[in-house]
This record gives structure tokens, C-alpha cells and sequence, in this order.
């Protein structure tokens, strides 16, 4: 995906979230502010790569708020939140019909909602108080874009590429599923913390390790997949999966500039930039296949 004028100031209230996670010191929080504007203003290039622009800004307001995890608090919570809500979200998705194909589709559904855990999408608002009865409301209304059934396929060795804290909990309803299936199961995390999105600590403390077949990791500090820094055995993994399942608008931006076939991205669309370029207004829930 490419950047959009709207992507910047939409960064740049990000930098000054996060460095109010990080800090109370109003002269460190401008300071970052300012920093994000420096590489804003070094960087930015219409038509370039949206991650090219985002992630050395979030690598700059790191390192000059001199923290490498302001998320920790929220990540924290999001999954305490979907720890307390999993009972139920599971007893939506294996109903007892028996149909594995339905399940399938009902665990790719809750997956995509459980991507509203979010912190930092300028004009979001994150309803983690009632997550359960928003989550409700959403998985009456179905997905929008639904590609499921050309997805049953192709889960012999998938591929995938995990996002949020709290959400990655969600998720292992698709591994169980898939699982059930006969799939084997290469899941991605970021190789270090950015923003509130997984990384192998967060998977091995919360036994997610146990529920794949491999955990794989980015290799590096990037908003998604940075492939320039990725790991062979990463790349290797994408070009011999059945199937890639991509989550989220960070892997969307950068896994759509790559030609890594067949992808699916399961997302709620929660900006205007990646709906236009994915084809679903906003607040839509997609599961879209590219083969």
C-alpha cells in the first residue's frame, strides 16, 4: 500500500499518543513530537511505501523517548480483556454444529473483530470496557467481504501473520479450527515491540507457542514486515505457504507491496487510506483472498 496525505497526520498523532503512554515529561513529549515531524519532513514522498514512512518515524520516537515498549500497559490490558471474554467469543465460533467449514468461517469472523484492539488510530474509539457486547453486535452483522470458502483449500501449511496484544488470543480460535482440519500452522510475531502489536514474549508468557506448529518472528523493529531486515526462514515460510493469512492494516500496508500469493487479509478496515485501497469503507470486516 502506498502512503496517503492523510497518513501523516495520522502519524504524527500516533507519536504524540504514544509518547504521552510513555511519559508525563511535556518537554520529552515535545521533543518526540518534533522529531516525528523532522522525519516526516526528511522522508516523506508521495507514492512511496506507507511503512517506509511510518517506521522509521516510530523507530525515531522510540529512541528519543529512550523506551522500547510504551504499549506495555495497554498491551497489557487488551489482553486481559480478551482473557475474560474468549469464554464466550468460543461458544459463538464451536457451537456444536459440527460443520467445520462454518466454524471455520465463525472463527475467521470473531478473528477480524478482535483486530478492533487497537490504541493510536487517529479518530478510533477502542470500546474495551464493553468489548463483549460490541463484539456481539459485530458478529451478528457477519463479514463484509467474506472469501472463507476459497480459503478451505488451501489450510495444509499456513502461514500466519499475527498483530495485536489481545487480539492474538482471538486468533487461536482460526488455529484450532485449522488445526481440526489437518492444517499445520506457521504463525508470525514482530521480532521487537512496536506499537501494541505481539512479539515472542508476549506468545510464549500466554502459551500461544503450544497451539502452532512454529513461531516465526520479523526479525526486527517495523511496522509489519520490514522485508529488507526479514529472516530468510521468514521469507521461505511465505513463498512455501498454502496459504498466507495476513492480520491487520500493518501487515496489509506492507504485505500488499510484495507479491506473495495466495493472501488473505482478515481486518477491520479503521481508516479511510487502507479501505480505499482494499476495496471496503470503513468499519467493514474483511476476509479477502488474493490468489
Amino acid at each position: 500500500m502506498k502512503v496517503h496525505p492523510r497518513c501523516t497526520y495520522c502519524l504524527l498523532s500516533r507519536v504524540h499518543a504514544e509518547a504521552e503512554l510513555s511519559t508525563d515529561d511535556e518537554e520529552l513529549i515535545q521533543k518526540a513530537v518534533r522529531g516525528g515531524i523532522e522525519a516526516l519532513n526528511e522522508l516523506y514522498r508521495p507514492g512511496m511505501p506507507a511503512a517506509a514512512l511510518s517506521t522509521p518515524i516510530h523507530r525515531k520516537t522510540y529512541e528519543i523517548l529512550q523506551d522500547n515498549d510504551p504499549y506495555r500497559e495497554k498491551k497489557e490490558l487488551s489482553t486481559r480483556v480478551a482473557e475474560n471474554v474468549l469464554p464466550a467469543i468460543r461458544s459463538h465460533v464451536f457451537n456444536g454444529d459440527g460443520d467445520d467449514a462454518a466454524t471455520f468461517k465463525r472463527a475467521v469472523l470473531a478473528a477480524v473483530i478482535g483486530n478492533y484492539f487497537d490504541y493510536g488510530v487517529m479518530g478510533l474509539k477502542v470500546p474495551i470496557e464493553e468489548f463483549d457486547k460490541k463484539f456481539m453486535e459485530h458478529f451478528e452483522l457477519g463479514l463484509h467481504i467474506d472469501d472463507t470458502d476459497r480459503m478451505l483449500d488451501k489450510l495444509d501449511n499456513v502461514v500466519y501473520l499475527a498483530d495485536n496484544c489481545g487480539e492474538i488470543l482471538i486468533d487461536t480460535l482460526v488455529f484450532e479450527i485449522i488445526r481440526k482440519m489437518g492444517g499445520k500452522i506457521t504463525l508470525v510475531v514482530r521480532g521487537e515491540p512496536i506499537l501494541n502489536d505481539v512479539t515472542m514474549a508476549e506468545v510464549e508468557e500466554s502459551g500461544i507457542d503450544k497451539m502452532v506448529d512454529r513461531v516465526l518472528t520479523t526479525g526486527c523493529k517495523a511496522i509489519g514486515v520490514c522485508f529488507e531486515d526479514a529472516p530468510d526462514e521468514l521469507k521461505v515460510a511465505l513463498e512455501n505457504a498454502s496459504l498466507i493469512i495476513s492480520k491487520g492494516m500493518a501487515n496489509y500496508e506492507t504485505l500488499s507491496e510484495e507479491s506473495y500469493r495466495p493472501i488473505a487479509y482478515l481486518l477491520k478496515v479503521k481508516c479511510d487510506p487502507v479501505g480505499e485501497d482494499i476495496g471496503a469503507p470503513r468499519d467493514c470486516s474483511v476476509a479477502r483472498l488474493f490468489e
